[in-house]
């Protein structure tokens, strides 16, 4: 097998789009799109942010939700990560979003992203947020036998090689099952 190397570079798959939801001090709510992150524990998610809006917001609030990009919302998910908040303090109404409080954090939900996590920060240093997931939020539209239903969701996620995003495929097995057949 021949290879190609590419060399050091972030090129995971596949890499969730986060688009992190916040409130600043005066309750306005903004978001912003995150790839680099990752459920770190059964109640603790990791993201990899540099200095934003989204940020100073962290520190004032404390909370924020991560809601899972869609394939229904691709320009608008893309729009908040290419649109500066500092710049554009407009920013999520103009990317067609509509807010409701959580009542789990001080943060947005985003009406039109079905699922999301609801966090508090647990600790921001050196770029890696750490956030308490306090509750997960589903829109019925996406459930199916009381489960989040992935079909109905359809998250995207973010390819880092060709600066694209895709939709996820289909169902190819069983986890915790079809490695048992190896026993």
């Amino acid at each position: 097998m021949s290879r190609v190397n590419f060399g050091a570079k972030p090129l995971m798959f596949p890499q969730p789009v986060l688009i992190i939801a916040t409130y600043d001090a005066d309750g306005v709510p903004n978001a912003m799109n995150a790839a680099w992150g990752i459920t770190t524990d059964f109640k603790e998610i990791t993201i990899s942010l540099g200095e934003h809006k989204t940020t100073d917001n962290l520190a004032v609030r404390k909370a924020f939700t991560v809601s899972m990009a869609t394939e229904d919302q691709v320009a608008a998910c893309d729009y908040v990560g290419i649109e500066s908040g500092r710049k554009v303090p407009d920013k999520f109404e103009r990317a067609g979003f509509h807010a409701t409080r959580s009542a789990f954090v001080d943060a947005p939900l985003i009406d039109e992203l079905p699922m999301a996590l609801e966090c508090r920060v647990k600790s921001f240093e050196d770029g890696i947020l750490i956030g308490e997931i306090v509750n997960v939020s589903a829109d019925e539209r996406v459930i199916t036998d009381g489960r989040i239903d992935p079909k109905k969701l359809k998250p995207i996620t973010f390819d880092p090689c060709n600066n694209a995003y895709i939709a996820l495929g289909e169902k190819v097995g069983d986890a915790f099952r079809d490695g048992a057949k190896l026993k």
